[in-house]
């Protein structure tokens, strides 16, 4: 970043994706080698999260300006910064899933929905079950009990079908006697 101009471009856009994102994880990438993050890059882009590699000083700079100054308590070292618009949990998973082969990958905290997270935190957000998965667990627990329901109130028309049916069957084994 040689001029004014193109720094205040870089935090500019920075402001425009720290106040647009729903979740943001901080790593410190160091010891990583270029096919590490090149993979690191490629994962976070099948999984929609954008991937920044930026000075701490333009991050922290856009991360007050974004109203989420809490940010610029991570970026300290070489900082890589996962940020999500959709999945609250997607950064998280990503960076702790790819710790667990590039050991050398070490979440430092983050920030989602508003609120600060400190390392742990930001790892437990790995745990939680993705928006998806939510959403498939609060329409299971609404069909439910509608389906119950529908199978209770059909009861009675199956038992009558039923009843047709074997007096059918009694009546021609009565007619073919």
């Amino acid at each position: 970043m040689a001029n004014k101009s193109e720094k205040g471009e870089a935090i500019a856009t920075l402001v425009d994706k720290f106040g647009r994102a729903r979740a943001m994880i901080v790593a410190d990438y160091r010891g990583l080698n270029v096919a590490q993050m090149t993979a690191l890059r490629r994962k976070a882009r099948e999984m929609a999260i954008e991937l920044k590699v930026t000075k701490n000083t333009l991050a922290s700079r856009a991360a007050r300006e974004a109203g989420v100054g809490a940010l610029s308590d991570h970026l300290k070292g070489p900082t890589a910064v996962a940020i999500t618009y959709d999945d609250l949990t997607a950064p998280s998973r990503l960076l702790v899933e790819f710790s667990r082969t590039a050991r050398l990958l070490e979440i430092k905290g983050g920030f989602a929905e508003g609120r600060s997270l400190n390392a742990q935190q930001a790892r437990e957000l790995a745990t939680m079950p993705s928006r998806e998965v939510l959403l498939g667990m609060v329409l299971g627990g609404i069909s439910a009990p509608l389906s119950n329901m529908a199978s209770v109130l059909a009861a009675p028309i199956r038992g009558l079908i039923t009843a047709t049916e074997e007096l059918r069957k009694q009546r021609e084994a009565a007619a073919a006697n």
